[in-house]
């Protein structure tokens, strides 16, 4: 459920904006264009209540209150959480995961997430996803922005990349955590009853927009 990675989360809070600012320059690709890419998140968002996954230090969470949306977020790290819910005190920010969270006492008409979709197994993602058609009406929206690949192969030449440049902490982190590919996530999403589409966003990060049928 991707709470193996708490620490890592805890101890990165700190810097985790420095980091999608461009500082780390073994990330400047992941995070390449970080702003727009958010905004594409808020652009596919549709109804009033939204559901975030993984609010972080709350980018995304801002972005969508200053578009109105009221947000639930959700999100596992307690030094994350705290900086998100000083940073946008609007949303209501709840410790939680992917597959274990406070379930909204209001219809959600969308559920989304950036940057975080890969810390659950593929096996997780379609509980995941099997969760979200549930709590979802029909044609409401998950909307999510992350790292896949078109394939395992190019996963594969992603992390030899990464490994050419010096880029250690980056080809580790491509080969231990769960990037999925897009024929994968595909299946995932029409096997719970989602139309599903996919735009690349940057050379790492591309956006899932996984319409309920």
């Amino acid at each position: 459920m991707g709470r193996e990675f708490i620490d890592l989360f805890n101890g990165w809070a700190e810097s985790y904006d420095r980091t999608v600012a461009g500082e780390n320059v073994q990330y400047q690709e992941v995070f390449a264009g970080y702003d727009d890419i958010l905004n594409a998140v808020v652009d596919y968002t549709d109804g009033a209540n939204v559901l975030e996954f993984g609010v972080g230090t709350g980018n995304l969470t801002r972005k969508l209150i200053n578009a109105n949306y009221k947000v639930f977020g959700v999100e596992p790290s307690f030094e994350m959480l705290r900086i998100g819910q000083l940073k946008v005190p609007e949303a209501i920010i709840q410790e939680g995961d992917f597959l274990q969270f406070a379930t909204p006492q209001v219809p959600v008409h969308s559920i989304v997430s950036s940057y975080a979709f890969h810390h659950l197994t593929d096996e997780e993602k379609e509980q995941a996803m099997k969760l979200y058609a549930n709590i979802l009406p029909e044609e409401g929206v998950v909307v999510f922005a992350d790292t896949v690949f078109e394939s395992e192969k190019a996963k594969k030449h992603s992390i030899e990349r990464a490994i050419a440049a010096y880029h250690h902490d980056l080809a580790d982190d491509l080969a231990t955590e769960y990037y999925s590919d897009i024929p994968t996530l595909t299946d995932i999403c029409r096997n719970q009853g989602f139309d599903v589409t996919f735009q690349q966003l940057n050379t790492y990060v591309w956006l899932m927009v996984a319409k309920k049928r």
